[in-house]
């Protein structure tokens, strides 16, 4: 392969990684505007999807999961906590370690977080073939391994 035409690769491989972020802000700017009238915000909304499908998970295990430092995801979890939404107990053998669960409060506001998002999501893939996902997912599944590898 030539100079040029790996310049040319290597333009259209960094386009695709531009989309990709375009998409993911453009993706949560519209989940934060959607959801400001609730009180509450896309990282936030994150912390409680994480306490959801993750039950009793710790705050240091909340921030992996939310890619936020344990400081933000401490802020987040404290937010939550004041509003009502989740409530903290200390683990049964761990001590040092707060867990947290959702309240019926933070459960009906996932409730609608979830609503809000399949609407933004149904907006994304509208027009998009399935076959077009299924090799999307493929490749980007493909880079997610080559970037992942030791």
């Amino acid at each position: 392969m030539g100079t040029a035409e790996n310049n040319e690769i290597g333009k259209r491989r960094r386009a695709t990684a531009q989309l990709m972020r375009r998409i993911m802000v453009e993706f949560r700017g519209q989940l934060d505007e959607e959801l400001r009238p609730y009180g509450v915000t896309t990282a936030q909304i994150k912390v409680l999807w994480a306490v959801r499908d993750w039950p009793g998970s710790s705050g240091a295990q909340l921030s992996r999961l939310c890619q936020v430092t344990p400081q933000s995801a401490q802020a987040l979890i404290q937010r939550a906590e004041v509003e009502g939404w989740i409530v903290r107990s200390k683990d049964r053998t761990n001590e040092r370690i707060i867990r947290a669960s959702l309240t019926p409060s933070g459960k009906q506001l996932l409730k609608t977080a979830d609503r809000v998002a399949k609407t933004i999501e149904a907006r994304l893939w509208h027009g998009v073939p399935i076959e077009t996902i299924d090799v999307l997912n493929g490749t980007l599944e493909q880079c997610l391994r080559n970037i992942s590898a030791e």
